[in-house]
């Protein structure tokens, strides 16, 4: 079967999502991670979630730059990406939040889309087209 430029694109989003998340859950464990904590803790969100979040955003990482369970880590970035736009930049207005919006734009396509190129699901049979 043909690969359309669609599913190239895709593929680029995906990994370059999963490649952000990744650092971004390892550098809530660099140095520890109690400043996350801490941080979680002024907004009013639990110290453990920081720990939850870490990981949720390290191994979804890299569980979305090789296309395992695609969908399901969308979803659980989406999750992530609404509560730190309505704790952390909500009170800035637009600014600050494009990032956010730019993000839950690519993972909203990824949880629409899936993954077909290049990914574990289509080598497990478990890709569907959208």
């Amino acid at each position: 079967m043909k690969t359309s430029y669609v599913e190239v694109g895709s593929l680029i989003i995906r990994i370059g999502l999963g490649l952000i998340f990744l650092v971004h859950g390892w550098q809530k464990f660099q140095g520890g991670i109690d400043g996350t904590v801490g941080f979680f803790e002024s907004l009013g969100i639990p110290g453990f979630m920081a720990y939850v979040v870490a990981l949720v955003e390290l191994v979804g990482g890299i569980c979305m730059m090789i296309g395992l369970g695609t969908r399901l880590v969308s979803i659980a970035f989406l999750i992530i990406l609404l509560v730190a736009t309505f704790t952390v930049s909500w009170g800035g207005g637009f600014s600050g939040n494009e990032l956010h919006l730019a993000l839950g734009l690519m993972t909203l396509h990824l949880l629409v889309a899936g993954s077909r190129v290049a990914a574990v699901d289509t080598r497990l049979g478990r890709s569907k087209s959208a």
